[in-house]
């Protein structure tokens, strides 16, 4: 018998949240956020009770922040249902964004659909894909790639870092533009290296790859924030052009985070004006609004 999903801490009013400690520019885009609304059904298994976190809340943080555009990410809960994240599109306009999950044999009127609405690349959950061999999941990102390409978007890769690693030298010359999420997710409990890292840092610098600066408490576990800092300023360090910045609101499962610190690490991270610049509008304007 499978044990009841953790409790979700209930979400925090916006204005709780710590102001930039920094100029957030004019289009700063924020490129990971999850909402959930009554009403629109979870998928099969969902990994975490419904959350507390609507649209409407979202936008009176990103309100608060000086957040003007955003990426709707779908989550695991929803499956590849995207009604919502469609709905969400279509009721915020073309300052938002979408990445959806999909299924393979997806029809490409439906994905043609998706365009017109706003949605922009394909989200691969490879954490649901772990136990496969990395030659099968060679295979799946390619097929998405066929499917994404046509269209103009990107692939985002969720993966344990732990497969981040072992598809390093895949990603090397893969030509199909792609983010990782999470800072690549490699947790040092869960045996990542320094030299993973730095061969991820190769990636971004040489291929098609973007890293997208989105939960560091993931990577941080029971640490401080402060913890991922040399993570964060590592890969500012090495290609600002190709990172971008998430909040990854509502922060399963945990609604009192303070979405404003998390803002706040960039101050650290990238201390220049232009890289923050680079990072917040300019590679989101690159990936979400070209077009």
């Amino acid at each position: 018998m499978s044990a009841e999903p953790e409790e979700i801490a209930p979400m925090r009013a916006a204005e709780t949240n710590t102001k930039s400690s920094f100029m957030v520019p004019p289009n700063s885009c924020d490129t990971h956020f999850h909402v959930f609304e009554p009403g629109f059904p979870a998928g099969p298994n969902p990994l975490y009770p419904f959350p507390d976190g609507t649209l409407d809340q979202y936008l009176q943080v990103a309100r608060w922040l000086g957040i003007e555009r955003m990426v709707l990410v779908q989550p695991t809960y929803y499956g590849t249902d995207n009604t919502l994240l469609l709905h969400v599109l279509q009721k915020v306009g073309p300052r938002c964004r979408g990445v959806v999950r999909v299924e393979e044999d997806i029809s490409d009127e439906e994905l043609d659909r998706y365009h017109a609405l706003g949605v922009r690349a394909i989200r691969l959950d490879l954490f649901a894909r772990a136990s496969w061999p990395t030659t099968d999941i060679i295979a799946y990102v390619r097929r998405m790639a066929a499917r994404a390409q046509p269209r103009g978007w990107h692939l985002q890769f969720y993966t344990p870092g732990k497969i981040v690693r072992d598809l390093l030298p895949f990603f090397s010359d893969f030509e199909t533009t792609f983010t990782i999420d999470h800072m690549g997710y490699m947790k040092e409990s869960d045996g990542l290296t320094q030299a993973d890292f730095d061969r991820l840092v190769r990636v971004l610098d040489g291929g098609s790859c973007y890293v997208k600066l989105s939960g560091p408490y993931r990577i941080a576990k029971d640490k401080p924030l402060s913890s991922v800092a040399p993570i964060g300023r590592a890969l500012v360090a090495a290609r600002p052009d190709r990172l971008i910045w998430g909040s990854d609101w509502p922060h399963l499962r945990n609604g009192q985070r303070d979405t404003g610190e998390l803002l706040n690490l960039l101050a650290d991270w990238a201390p220049d004006e232009a890289d923050r610049h680079q990072i917040l509008v300019e590679s989101a304007e690159t990936l979400f609004y070209a077009d």
